[in-house]
């Protein structure tokens, strides 16, 4: 920009510049002259405001940065500039509604333009203690309709969130009754996920923010926050669906993204996640507005992978809760069954937790509560279409049907399994 500009027309003559000097207040020098940082304002001090202010307009929101910086003065005029009509329709943009920004690669000049605006904000208050600097920052921002609570009409199609968040509503969120303030929990699950979590190339990233996210808070926040930012959500309006694990079973879809997050957790390899941490978190989950179905715990547990399930299990198993392991083992069946998972994986994970128990006395025990649970959960089943609770797409009779055969499958490969060692 400077190689268009003449220098003639830019720089006044320093004689001229001395006379002026020693002349008393004129016109031109509408700026505070008494003040002691005023000679660091340069040959800018005897332009007019406004002139001033038609210079920035021609610089980046970069540019006016690096310019916030020169001296106190010329920090002083560029805070008051951003307070200007001028100054805030410029540097607030708000064209966040825009359809041609759904795309990705549309929106992506107004991100970088609120990314200079951050960086401006921050170098213009520099000198400022940190409490103020946020203040400042915050009443700025607070312009902006989309970025207020219940400020945005349309939140799914805005960009808005990426360029800022409500995030320390979560608060209020956390504490609230699920699904009271849904538009809330929308803004924190949107602004979490498009801001700090799924942008990044590696997982080391993600579950570094998603840890900053979780950790402060006790862990029955902890799975809200987790349900909130990665559980099912309707597809008509984008409502986190909190009765969704506790009406009926459920899809891996619904289950997918929870499954995910609790892997990052798990396999980060960090001292601020143990292998007990991530089971109290599946605990806490699993109990969240209410207990889930057990075939949806199941479902998760399988998703999750092999290490975590296998931890989930041991951990009953060692409390002596051998019966509500039984129980967790048929819905494992089940859920191959339905979904055609391999069942011989849920053999062999029987397999793997009857090593868990000390003595051969509890081994049995186990086995026969698996037995017994495959019996208990079909007559349940059973006694709950004969007592006429039916439905119009038969679901209790079909899960039924599954579980019947889930049964025979599992058994069958207990066989096999049996048959192998005796063979070799």
């Amino acid at each position: 920009m400077t190689s268009r500009i003449n220098n003639s027309f830019t720089l006044i003559p320093k004689e001229k510049y001395k006379r002026y000097n020693r002349g008393s207040s004129s016109s031109f020098n509408i700026l505070d002259s008494g003040s002691p940082s005023m000679s660091t304002f340069g040959h800018f001090n005897v332009l007019p405001l406004e002139i001033f202010q038609i210079i920035l307009k021609y610089l980046s929101v970069k540019d006016v940065s690096m310019l916030s910086m020169v001296s106190k003065t010329v920090n002083q005029h560029i805070i008051n500039y951003i307070s200007t009509s001028s100054g805030s329709k410029r540097l607030l943009v708000q064209n966040f509604h825009n359809p041609e920004l759904l795309d990705k690669n549309q929106d992506s000049y107004i991100l970088e333009h609120y990314r200079s605006l951050g960086l401006l904000f921050k170098r213009c208050t520099l000198l400022l203690p940190t409490k103020e600097r946020l203040k400042y920052i915050h009443k700025k921002l607070s312009e902006i309709s989309c970025f207020k609570f219940n400020g945005c009409a349309a939140p799914m199609q805005c960009v808005g969130l990426s360029c800022y968040g409500m995030f320390l509503q979560m608060q209020t969120v956390v504490s609230s009754k699920p699904g009271s303030i849904h538009k809330l929990e929308l803004r924190i699950r949107l602004f979490c996920r498009n801001v700090l979590l799924d942008h990044w190339t590696h997982r080391s990233d993600s579950a570094f923010w998603l840890t900053r996210i979780l950790k402060p808070w006790p862990m029955v926040n902890q799975a809200r926050l987790l349900y909130i930012i990665f559980g099912p959500i309707s597809p008509q309006n984008g409502k986190v669906v909190w009765k969704k694990m506790i009406e009926g079973p459920t899809d891996e879809s619904s289950l997918k993204s929870l499954a995910d997050a609790i892997k990052l957790l798990y396999d980060i390899n960090s001292k601020e996640w143990s292998t007990d941490d991530v089971i109290s978190l599946l605990d806490e989950l699993s109990v969240i507005p209410r207990e889930w179905l057990l075939e949806n715990n199941a479902h998760l547990l399988i998703l999750s992978g092999n290490s975590i399930c296998f931890a989930f299990m041991a951990s009953k198993a060692v409390n002596g809760h051998a019966f509500e392991l039984a129980k967790l083992t048929v819905f494992l069946a089940l859920v191959c069954e339905k979904e055609l998972y391999r069942m011989d994986w849920a053999v062999k994970m029987m397999q793997n937790v009857c090593k868990v128990f000390n003595s051969q006395v509890e081994r049995n025990n186990f086995l026969q509560n698996v037995a017994s649970a495959f019996a208990c959960v079909i007559m349940e089943m059973l006694q709950s279409i004969m007592s006429g609770e039916h439905d119009e797409d038969n679901r209790h009779f079909l899960n039924l049907f599954h579980l019947v055969h889930a049964q025979a499958n599992f058994h069958k490969e207990v066989l096999y399994m049996t048959m192998n060692t005796v063979s070799s």
